[in-house]
Order: C-alpha cells, then structure tokens, then sequence
C-alpha cells in the first residue's frame, strides 16, 4: 500500500500503560515533539505531588514557551485504598485532589484551546477508584476534535481501548527494583 492511499486524521487519542518503565518519559517526548511543531501543550500530571525531574524541566521552559505551555501538577501521591495507615491524606483528600485535576484537563481537552492535552498518570487515578472510568471515558469522548489526547499510566481500562488510536504496553523485561535496588534520580524520577 502506498502512503498516498492514507488519510491524516486532525486529532489522535494515545495511550501509554502497562507495568514496565517509560510511561511518563513517552509522554514527556510527545510534550517535546508537540512543542518543537509549535503546537499548543496542556501537560496535567496526577499523583505525582513531589518533587521529580520532569517538573524541574517544564518549569525551566515555561518562560520559553509562554501560553503555548500549560502545567498543572495535582494529585496527592500514590494511594492504596487497602494501606492508608503510614498516609496523613485520607481517601476523601485524594479522591478531591484527582477530581480538581480531572476537571483541569477536561477543561484544556474540551477548549480548543490546545493542541494536545497529556494525562500523566491518569490511568493510576481511574484503577486506584479516584476517578470513575466513565470520567475516563467522558474525558475521551468529549474532547475538542482538533485536541489530541495522551493518558498514561497503569492498568489503562480494557473496556476504553476501543477509543484509542494508538495505545502501546510498557512490559517490563527487567528492572533493578526486583533486586532491591531504589529507583535512580534522572533515570527513574
């Protein structure tokens, strides 16, 4: 088949998911590619509420790109509904904090305001019962025509798969957190 018998579609929803590494780095690559075509950006991170190295470097850029860049960091860290003792955030505090980020990108994503809108995590906020995957499924459906969409994160919902245009699975083969070893400033986080 040759490439002119291919179409281009104005808008693509993309997601990144699975148990291995890579997820955030993927998505930050698109935010890098979107930006370098002087695209419009909306990158909206759940859970991750500390400090990381992605935030140190949209920060920096920021003052580059102006309004062309939209950061919105929410979220109030990883939750496990079945440990909350070591916690100080209770799963109300959580479950606020993933719905002001939802509606944060469901605002970006429904504009047009942007050329793409990335979800880093999302997917973490949907399987951990944060967010309903109806509120998923909303996000996908009702975004502007020209907005693509990018949700990473674990356990993308199997039932929403049927949305996306192009969704890949980060299998892990090996990491050296199997072998006890902490996750590596720069390369991790």
């Amino acid at each position: 088949m040759a490439f002119e018998d291919f179409e281009t579609k104005e808008s693509v929803v993309v997601v990144y998911t699975g148990e291995g590494k890579g997820k955030t780095s993927a998505s930050l690559g698109l935010l890098v590619r979107a930006l370098g075509n002087r695209w419009r950006v909306a990158y909206v991170q759940f859970i991750k509420y500390w400090g990381v190295g992605e935030h140190t470097f949209i920060r920096d850029i920021l003052p580059v790109y102006k309004d062309d860049l939209l950061f919105f960091k929410g979220g109030k860290g990883f939750y496990d509904a079945g440990d909350l003792s070591a916690s100080e955030i209770t799963p109300a505090q959580h479950k606020a904090a993933a719905l002001e980020t939802y509606n944060i990108a469901l605002e970006a994503a429904t504009s047009g305001d942007y050329n793409l809108v990335i979800c880093d995590e999302i997917n973490n906020a949907v399987h951990d019962g944060l967010l309903s995957e109806k509120k998923l499924e909303q996000l996908i459906t009702s975004k502007h025509p020209k907005t693509s969409l990018c949700l990473t994160g674990r356990n993308f919902p199997q039932s929403l798969l049927k949305h996306a245009d192009i969704a890949t699975d980060m299998h892990k083969i090996k990491h050296h957190f199997d072998d006890k070893f902490l996750a590596n400033k720069g390369i991790d986080f």
